[in-house]
């Protein structure tokens, strides 16, 4: 609000898109582009917010990019897809990693910043889905089971990990779409996916202490 970037009335504790809005034009006028300035706090611009105001005690970061399984994501996605597995006893297959601007049409921008996976569940039973789908959802990843019927792609689960800094904008929406209780797509259907507590990556370690 000091900034004029954000009106008094949104100031009422909730990360709605105005505030993301507001966030995006405070992280562009420190210098960001792109995914630096996607809205969401990240530590350097939050240190930038924070001067004399308060102290972030909990930074989080999305770490550094890294291979795995043929594919780029970030660190932070890759511990949570290895504590996924590590419930269900069995290995993803990797379709589509993150940071892949204009790679697949069919996600519509949501895997041009990090956090996000598309893994290859053809092979796998219905129940099979439903676990791992249910696993994703509860080390902190918004996750669907993606079925032919309802696009031009295989049966795949589309997973965002919830509160990565370097989400693209469409990714952000489809986070926010699960929180309502929506499938994430074009057609705002109801989610139909396991009922799980909805927790971020942060959430569910600090669950295991």
């Amino acid at each position: 609000m000091a900034k004029g970037l954000l009106a008094a009335s949104y100031a009422d504790g909730h990360y709605g898109s105005r505030t993301v809005a507001a966030y995006k034009a405070w992280q562009e006028s420190l210098g960001y582009s792109g995914i630096g300035a996607n809205g969401i706090p990240g530590p350097a611009s939050l240190a930038a917010l924070a001067t004399n105001r308060f102290t972030v005690v909990r930074p989080l970061a999305p770490g550094a990019k890294v291979a795995f399984r043929g594919v780029t994501i970030n660190s932070r996605t890759r511990a949570m897809l290895l504590a996924a597995e590590g419930k269900l006893g069995f290995t993803f297959v990797m379709e589509q990693g993150s940071y892949n601007p204009g790679g697949d049409v069919t996600s519509a921008g949501t895997h041009d910043g990090g956090g996000v996976v598309d893994l290859d569940v053809v092979a796998l039973t219905s129940s099979q889905r439903t676990a791992a789908a249910t696993a994703l959802r509860q080390v902190g990843f918004a996750a669907w089971v993606r079925s032919p019927a309802m696009g031009n792609w295989d049966w795949h689960i589309h997973a965002v990990a919830i509160s990565d800094t370097d989400l693209a904008p469409q990714a952000q929406k489809q986070v926010g779409a699960y929180y309502e209780g929506r499938n994430g797509l074009a057609n705002n259907a109801v989610d139909d996916g396991p009922k799980v507590t909805k927790v971020t990556w942060e959430e569910y370690q600090r669950s295991l202490a």
